[in-house]
């Protein structure tokens, strides 16, 4: 299997600056939407179990959705931190080449299909799918 060129790994390095810089604002975003919507905000003026639950509910979601996008921002500084290594596009498990077009999909993988695959079977809880 071929190597990446220089132009399909400046291609993808600058696809994953992209992603880094959205990334970023939409955490700060998130954090300053959480810290603009306090917990009395979210009930509401009236007090009570159900409008608390909806409120816990809604604080929960902003939590993991911030979280998810700091996951995703690893992901990509991981990504960038291979290329700068000059590792990037080979599977960490078996050290063959991941096909362009694989990271042209997914710029932060890590595996080849076939690995990832694995993974995900004797890893089954460990997020989504990643394919």
């Amino acid at each position: 299997m071929d190597e990446l060129s220089d132009k399909q790994v400046a291609t993808l390095r600058q696809c994953l600056l992209d992603t880094q810089a959205r990334l970023r604002v939409a955490i700060r975003e998130e954090l300053i939407k959480g810290d603009d919507e306090r917990y009395a905000d979210l009930a509401g003026p009236v007090h009570d179990e159900g409008e608390e639950a909806v409120a816990d509910m809604l604080s929960d979601l902003n939590v993991t959705f911030t979280s998810k996008l700091i996951q995703e921002l690893r992901e990509v500084e991981a990504a960038l931190g291979r290329i700068e290594m000059g590792i990037y596009g080979r599977c960490e498990e078996c050290g063959t080449e991941i096909p362009y077009q694989r990271l042209e999909a997914y710029p932060t993988a890590r595996r080849c299909i076939k690995d990832q695959e694995r993974h995900e079977r004797l890893f089954p809880d460990k997020g989504t799918p990643s394919l």
